[in-house]
């Protein structure tokens, strides 16, 4: 891993690298946008962009694999690159552009540090780059190998056959592969093979698609998205809540765009299916916990629909948190799945409850007053950070063992290295 001279100039100089770290990803995208324009118009997420979230994350990801580097110098941080490495590939990253990334980080470092950056720390903090880059572009490859696409062939289209509004924010569109995109990938596998036609990547529940959409000002943005149904259907499912800004959060330009203009008939270009929060193979016997807040109900509905297909009979646990039932998207199909479970129990939380709801379940999620988990327990985890921060804590507080608590985050991941 990190060599022992580098590993020493990194561990001297992690603190100041690490305190100048939010001035240097400031610089470093200023760099890169004013270097290449359309990478802030076609790639990333002018949203987050806007709020900072993005430059967090960056910071976080930077300082977190170099901390992992040094004190566990024959160890790599394996689930915080396969976080990123998936949604680099659901964006269709290259490994040309990481010499890109290189050029504008350490430009804005030397911008930022000065003089404290000598030619050996600079040769250390290029190798920690290189250690990550190098193994991001690696899993990634196989990533895309997997799906059968490459970088720059990730992208097909799919019709939208489907819409169906869930709540006031949250509409379901369903997608099945626009006529020259029909092809069959495995038992899974969508529509019928067409001759020459690609192969429709098939998935596994938990995980999402990148869509693409073009804007009035010509701009190519792009967002996540879980599929919100189990494989196994000739379609796709999409649930899409319209992003409301506030703060230094401007309103969702996607979320907004599907809502405001994507009807039934129109064409959407989707990424492979990429995600690291699936069932794990060994949980047919396994006691689970599946917890999510608002949006973050669609991984878990498919999970849900999978293991009720499958006939799942260890103990689930269902766990969910909303304003209201009348904003829990996909209520009717998180009771129903749950319900076809022959041991499952559904815990929903609302802060604005309708009558009658158990007094207990009012409110945030308090996992002390549900029955005690198995022994065991897996758990997935889905919503906004706090929500899985506070729910990952009483569970380790219940004996659910660290390793065994999954999440994923909508969104720039302000949680890597902790997971």
């Amino acid at each position: 891993m990190l060599s022992e001279p580098s590993a020493t100039t990194v561990r001297a100089t992690l603190p100041v690298v690490g305190g100048a770290i939010g001035d240097i990803t400031e610089r470093f995208y200023d760099r890169l946008f004013t270097a290449h324009p359309e990478l802030l118009r076609d790639l990333f997420n002018r949203g987050n962009q806007a709020a900072g979230t993005q430059r967090q994350a960056l910071a976080g990801s930077i300082a977190a694999f170099a901390t992992y580097l040094v004190e566990h110098p024959d160890e790599r941080p394996d689930v915080m690159l396969r976080r990123i490495a998936h949604k680099h590939a659901s964006l269709g990253v290259a490994p040309d552009q990481y010499p890109v990334v290189h050029r504008h980080l350490f430009a804005a470092i030397a911008e930022v540090l000065g003089d404290a950056v000598t030619p050996e720390v600079a040769a250390a903090w290029d190798e920690v780059y290189w250690l990550m880059a190098n193994a991001l572009i690696a899993i990634e490859a196989r990533l895309y190998a997997e799906q059968g696409v490459t970088a720059a062939d990730t992208w097909r289209d799919w019709e939208v056959v489907g819409r169906v509004e869930e709540t006031a924010d949250v509409a379901t569109f369903q997608l099945r592969p626009a006529a020259a995109e029909s092809g069959v990938a495995g038992s899974g596998g969508v529509g019928s093979a067409a001759a020459g036609a690609p192969a429709v990547p098939d998935f596994r529940p938990g995980q999402y698609v990148s869509v693409q959409v073009q804007l009035p000002d010509g701009a190519r943005q792009i967002r996540q998205y879980s599929l919100s149904a189990a494989p196994g259907s000739p379609l796709r499912q999409i649930s899409v809540k319209r992003v409301r800004g506030g703060g230094p959060s401007p309103d969702g330009e996607v979320s907004g765009h599907l809502h405001a203009h994507v009807r039934e008939g129109a064409v959407l270009r989707l990424s492979a299916p990429y995600g690291d929060l699936v069932l794990d193979e060994s949980d047919a016997d396994t006691p689970l916990l599946l917890a999510s807040a608002g949006i973050g109900v669609t991984p878990m509905i498919a999970m849900l629909e999978q293991l009720a297909a499958a006939g799942h009979r260890a103990p689930v646990t269902v766990v969910h948190a909303d304003r209201s039932p009348a904003e829990h998207a996909l209520r009717a199909d998180h009771a129903a799945y749950a319900g076809k479970l022959p041991d499952a129990a559904a815990h929903f939380f609302y802060e604005r409850p309708e009558q009658g709801h158990p007094a207990a379940l009012t409110g945030r999620v308090d996992l002390a007053v549900l029955p005690p988990l198995e022994p065991g327990t897996r758990a997935y985890l889905c919503g906004p950070l706090p929500f899985m921060r506070e729910v990952r804590a009483q569970l380790i507080g219940r004996g659910v063992a660290p390793a065994d608590v999954h999440y994923e985050v909508f969104g720039p991941d302000l949680w890597l290295g902790q997971g």
